[in-house]
């Protein structure tokens, strides 16, 4: 699954260990989600969701198959 995380994250000016702060997981959840390497849980996504004001769709989409 593709992400708009880091995208998000930028446009805020925080840092993957902010971030991470902010909801209380480790940065490397937070680096294993921006690259595509683990799908977060759903209570995860939602908060995702809330800390940037988008729709868990907009966030989050399927990769495009071949």
């Amino acid at each position: 699954m593709k992400n708009l995380i880091r995208d998000l994250r930028g446009a805020r000016g925080w840092s993957q260990a902010h971030l991470a702060e902010l909801l209380d997981v480790s940065r490397q959840t937070v680096i294993a989600i921006e690259t595509g390497r683990y799908d977060p849980s759903l209570p995860l996504a939602f908060a995702l969701s809330r800390l940037f004001e988008q729709p868990i769709e907009t966030i989050f989409f399927p990769e495009e198959s071949a």
